[in-house]
């Protein structure tokens, strides 16, 4: 059963939302669960999927982007329990109208604009905005008015309103982080989705979010600490922008006292807007590690340049004097023999590999070491010279799916808070008798479910529990971000997943590679018959 809730004019913003939808979904009976504004495009993603009648029911069709929209499917009981209890659900842990003025004592109104918050807390010098697309220009033009650097969650923001946005901040001294900034460390505290990690002289500019997790996670692991992490958006280094924001953040932890070296990570970079970069860099008198994933960069002076997340650690930490950690080094000898231990074990039919990111960049750095073997895989985030998925919900051979894309959160929560999407995903791969190795993320911090290793456990013992049935077996690979400060718990993550008879690797890379030389094996097997 479907069945879809409007609640007329109640605002919430997008983090809060995917949290409800997470919560509603996580009740039994409920198979899947949305809450979004009623905007357009959300409106047109639900009736494509069958709610409202197909977007026929006039409640639905007449809600606008100020409405309200809970799209709940499941057993018909459950669907219309949790339909009756949505108002209980968007209450709960919402807070209070007002807080407390502990000075006074007194009640102070919640501040309904960004210039009644800067008349509140006139020292603040960051917003955080986190509005439907449609919207987020004009808010974030409202923060730059008040003289505030923009932290911009918000995604479907129009290129050219991104690119007038950020031209703007640069000529008022200010920047724009985003739009779909997911994270950032800034004096001392993590925004968005990101990690417990201790300050220190490393500092970070980033286009990408799971990518400074994993840069963050690998640096305080080792001992050291983030001075800063500037998040760009994702589209930053693209053509069309320029690396606007990456060169305001570029000259931020330039003058920073406290930034001894500056790590420059990116997805795939425009071509002039790398050549930009480089040329910016090779003037910085600080040490620079420079990863762009995917890309094809040449040395240039005074960069060290790195293809995966834990290169551009090594080099950082190098250059502040810390050796590698030997954790991050790989042995591929060991990494063959124990992919073989893997492969025997399985039957003949059993050649492909399928990854299940719920991190974009992870996805994008994997498709890289692959690449860099030979290997061809198909992705919906296919990097240059990689075949592109045509249909994002079916795997071909092998296939790296990032589910953190449009296609897959548009109306659900992100992988990284509800792996709701992602456990349906494992089943059906797990059904695929051709499948033979899977490959996971797991990211922890702050935004991020609080358990994610158990909420992928029971789909993990059903798909190994059937490629047994069939007399095969199924090899399940997984790394996991984060800290010992992470609530989620670091060590716990990985214990319920060797628990559960998972491969566990210290980095995303780390897994990558091992997956790339069962790939390896499964093709030279398949050869050889």
């Amino acid at each position: 059963m479907k069945k879809i809730v409007v609640r007329k004019n109640r605002y919430f913003d997008s983090v809060f939302l995917m949290r409800v939808a997470r919560r509603i979904a996580s009740e039994p009976g409920i198979t899947d669960a949305s809450a979004l504004l009623a905007t357009p495009a959300n409106r047109q993603v639900l009736a494509g999927m069958g709610y409202g009648d197909g977007g026929r029911d006039p409640e639905f069709a007449a809600a606008g982007s100020a409405d309200l929209v809970l799209a709940l499917e499941g057993e018909a009981a459950a669907v219309e329990t949790a339909a009756a209890n949505a108002d209980a659900y968007l209450a709960r842990g919402s807070g209070p109208a007002a807080e407390a003025d502990g000075a006074a004592g007194r009640a102070v109104p919640r501040p309904r604009s960004i210039a009644e918050a800067v008349a509140a807390r006139p020292d603040c010098s960051v917003a955080v905005i986190s509005v439907p697309g449609e919207h987020a220009a004009r808010e974030a033009r409202n923060a730059l008015d008040q003289g505030l650097n923009v932290f911009l969650f918000s995604s479907n923001v129009s290129v050219e309103d991104e690119r007038a946005l950020k031209t703007e901040a640069a000529r008022r001294g200010l920047i724009v982080m985003g739009p779909d900034c997911g994270t950032g460390y800034l004096g001392g505290a993590g925004i968005g989705f990101a990690n417990a990690v201790r300050r220190g002289p490393i500092g970070i500019v980033g286009s990408t979010g799971t990518g400074m997790q994993e840069f963050a996670s690998i640096v305080h692991r080792a001992g050291s600490g983030i001075s800063s992490g500037i998040g760009t958006g994702s589209r930053d280094l693209s053509d069309a922008i320029g690396g606007l924001s990456t060169m305001t953040a570029i000259d931020a932890l330039e003058a920073d006292p406290a930034t001894a070296v500056i790590a420059v990570l990116s997805k795939p970079p425009g071509a002039q807007a790398t050549s930009a970069l480089q040329q910016r860099l090779a003037r910085c008198p600080k040490p620079v590690v420079l990863c762009l994933l995917g890309a094809s960069v040449e040395q240039a002076a005074g960069e060290r340049a790195a293809t995966t997340v834990d290169e551009a650690a090594v080099h950082a930490l190098r250059a502040i004097g810390i050796d590698e950690p030997p954790s991050l080094r790989v042995d591929n000898g060991a990494l063959r023999r124990r992919a073989a231990a893997e492969i025997a074990r399985m039957l003949p039919a059993q050649r492909h590999v399928r990854g299940l990111f719920a991190g974009g960049t992870l996805c994008y750095q994997a498709q890289a070491i692959f690449r860099q073997a030979g290997l061809r895989v198909y992705s919906n985030a296919p990097l240059r010279g990689m075949p592109t998925l045509d249909d994002p919900d079916q795997s071909v051979a092998d296939t790296f799916v990032d589910l953190g894309a449009e296609f897959f959160v548009a109306g659900r929560p992100h992988p990284m808070i509800d792996a709701a999407q992602r456990r349906k995903r494992l089943e059906r791969e797990g059904r695929d008798p051709t499948v033979a190795v899977v490959l996971l993320d797991f990211i922890l911090g702050a935004i991020a479910s609080p358990d994610p290793a158990g909420d992928m456990l029971e789909a993990i013992h059903a798909v190994r529990d059937a490629a047994c049935e069939r007399g095969g077996e199924l090899c399940i690979v997984a790394s996991v971000c984060g800290t010992d400060g992470d609530t989620q718990g670091l060590d716990r993550q990985k214990r319920t997943l060797e628990g559960a008879g998972v491969l566990v690797f210290t980095t995303s890379a780390q897994a990558a590679s091992f997956c790339r030389e069962a790939a390896l094996q499964l093709a030279h097997r398949d050869g050889a018959r």
